[in-house]
């Protein structure tokens, strides 16, 4: 059974990335986090390159010790990690 995960655990290891920001032309490329439930992190990257983007960051996760499971939101939706403690 996976353990207890905080967003703020994942976004220390991506750190080095730069993180998505909104501005009024649309998203800056980066990373943003959001907490699914207290055992799973979803990573989503936002503007261009979410392909590459979020292969990047499942590396960086994985080698950090995370259980990393690629997947997209239903209906064609975005797609994201979801990130949990092994």
């Amino acid at each position: 059974m996976p353990r207890v995960i905080r967003a703020r655990d994942v976004d220390a290891v991506l750190e080095s990335y730069p993180p998505s920001e909104w501005t009024d032309e649309g998203w800056l490329p980066g990373w943003r986090t959001a907490q699914s439930g207290r055992r799973q992190v979803n990573v989503f990257h936002d503007g261009p390159g979410e392909k590459t983007g979020l292969e990047k960051y499942a590396l960086e996760l994985q080698a950090a010790g995370f259980h990393v499971v690629p997947d997209q939101q239903p209906d064609g939706g975005r797609r994201r990690l979801h990130i949990t403690r092994p």
